[in-house]
């Protein structure tokens, strides 16, 4: 179908993904460039339509690394505004019930001391403006739709970059009028920051057996929402977590709620993507746990302004793949290295793109012309704070996974007060998350109520707050497969779970005279990435959509 070569452009370093990870590593770069006076050529590939655009968290950040990279951020204008002033840790009994768990009762790693409530979309656009400072070229609104290999000589087989997707292709494959060719990014080393199961970084793993030996990798997925609340009922530097109601069974999860700066509240539930009954919506358990008293106390009379969705990767130290090949790196939360007890990934997304920028900079100071395994990456990471933050939290999400709430919240608390993350037993959870789903007949239906427009709201009216586009006369981004396992497969079986587990509403089963058809939203695509990890067929594979296209997330 291409009718234009594609051009290609050289760089020293190429980054996927303008995230806490992909920025700080750029910055790093070119800070000890400065220091050494030597030139060296960065460039940033965001599909994003501008830096931050597509950027989703909580976010309560640690500021650990943000200190080391920029130890007067302050003074320069990062958007951390909002310390926090207060922990509260509520266990839901029911629809109306909460108590409250004592601070000392909780693990340490919940103890928010420190930290600052914030927007990690805004820390990203300032972040951006740093790189830009330094020198750094970003290109928004180019999506990294392919990696580049060296087909020969002594670097064959070694990642040579990405190019980046076509524009203006049609829904039938075939170039429209706007068509325009994608570039060829060239560079000595290409480090991958995409967030959570980058499909970039999905291909990298499987190519070189990144995952070999390694627990695999688990999920939740985190919805949210932004709030403007009753000023009087405000208070800035709050932060609540919890767990229980609404969830139940073996549903692990929780749920935040953060008080930040211009009375506004961000509200948002965690489900862990190895729940079993496949009626479950995550989406409309988040509508109704709104409506307990906990919430709803700050937020009724109160105007919802954003929403959004996105999966985390949660399995921490027990599921990180090995993150160096020849000629890239891989970083962040593209390789899982939030840690789940913290319920924190920026600080630890930071620190690996620090880490990889150092060993990546030694390598080309010293003529490195790229192409090869850094290994002085890998005993940056073992030296590192990094390393130990991980480590002391490698049994938080198995736990719970085991032994549930109850339980595995006292497991954890006993590990993280008591033994400091160092308890000397390691707990492994071997079952990828798509594989925990039963069969539809096996299990409860769940029945949701309708929403009221005031705390709850449907999946419609939300995607249209998350401002998400995309051209609708372009292939779909959502693959499958198989077109005929939805149908012949999926909904017998488990009553196709993919019109549940979407908070989107991008997958239907619509019924017509003919019969049940299965119909993909791509449109409303808010690219969480769910789909591609809780499909229990292993069916459906996210790929990028034209650069520029998905959510517009303002402050989130």
């Amino acid at each position: 179908m291409r009718t234009v070569e594609r051009e290609s452009m050289e760089f020293d370093v190429v980054i996927v993904g303008a995230g806490p990870a992909g920025l700080s590593a750029a910055c790093r770069l070119m800070q000890q460039a400065q220091e050494a006076q030597q030139e060296i050529t960065v460039c940033v590939v965001e599909k994003g339509a501008e830096v931050g655009a597509h950027i989703l968290s909580g976010a309560v950040i640690e500021p650990r690394a943000l200190n080391e990279l920029f130890p007067d951020w302050a003074a320069q204008g990062a958007p951390l505004k909002t310390a926090v002033t207060e922990d509260q840790i509520y266990l839901l009994k029911d629809a109306q019930g909460a108590r409250r768990i004592p601070n000392a009762l909780a693990p340490k790693t919940m103890h928010n001391q420190g930290n600052y409530v914030a927007s990690l979309g805004n820390l990203c656009r300032w972040l951006g403006e740093q790189a830009e400072a330094l020198g750094v070229e970003i290109f928004p609104g180019f999506a990294a739709s392919e990696v580049l290999y060296h087909q020969d000589g002594p670097l064959a087989g070694s990642v040579k970059g990405i190019a980046t997707g076509d524009m203006g292709v049609g829904r039938d494959g075939e170039a429209k009028d706007s068509y325009m060719p994608g570039m060829e990014l060239h560079a000595k080393y290409t480090l991958f920051t995409e967030g959570c199961r980058g499909h970039l970084g999905k291909q990298l793993i499987e190519r070189f057996a990144l995952d070999k030996g390694v627990d695999p990798q688990h999920y939740g997925i985190g919805i949210k929402e932004l709030w403007d609340i009753d000023p009087a009922k405000h208070q800035p530097g709050l932060v609540v977590h919890g767990a229980g109601w609404p969830l139940e069974g073996d549903t692990n999860g929780g749920f935040f709620l953060y008080h930040g700066e211009n009375n506004q509240v961000v509200v948002g539930l965690i489900i862990d993507l190895n729940y079993s009954n496949p009626w479950l919506s995550p989406f409309d358990e988040f509508q109704r746990m709104k409506q307990h008293p906990l919430f709803a106390q700050y937020l009724e009379g109160g105007k919802r302004v954003s929403y959004g969705a996105r999966a985390i990767a949660k399995g921490g130290f027990n599921s990180l793949p090995k993150m160096t090949m020849p000629g890239a790196l891989l970083l962040g939360c593209d390789a899982g290295t939030l840690n789940f007890s913290k319920i924190k990934g920026t600080h630890t997304a930071m620190k690996s793109g620090m880490l990889a920028a150092e060993s990546v900079f030694e390598a080309i100071a010293a003529g490195d012309e790229g192409g090869q395994d850094l290994e002085s990456f890998t005993k940056r990471f073992q030296n590192s704070w990094l390393y130990d933050d991980l480590f002391r939290s490698r049994n938080f999400g198995p736990a719970m996974h085991k032994f549930g709430t109850w339980l595995g919240g006292a497991f954890n608390v006993i590990d993280q007060n008591l033994f400091g993350g160092r308890i000397p037993v390691t707990l492994h959870d071997t079952r990828a998350d798509y594989a925990q789903l039963k069969p539809a007949a096996q299990c409860p239906r769940i029945e949701y109520p309708k929403p009221d427009g005031k705390l709850s709201f449907d999946k419609l009216s939300s995607v249209f707050l998350s401002n998400t586009n995309h051209e609708e006369d372009q292939p779909c981004h959502l693959q499958l497969t198989d077109a005929g396992i939805p149908l012949a497969t999926n909904l017998p079986t488990w009553a196709e779970p993919a019109q549940r587990f979407c908070p989107a509403g991008v997958y239907e089963i619509v019924d017509e005279p003919s019969g049940p058809r299965f119909q993909i939203n791509a449109q409303n695509c808010v690219h969480c990435k769910t789909c591609d990890i809780k499909d229990p067929s292993q069916n459906i594979t996210w790929m990028v959509p034209e650069g520029g296209g998905g959510p517009a997330y303002p402050n989130m």
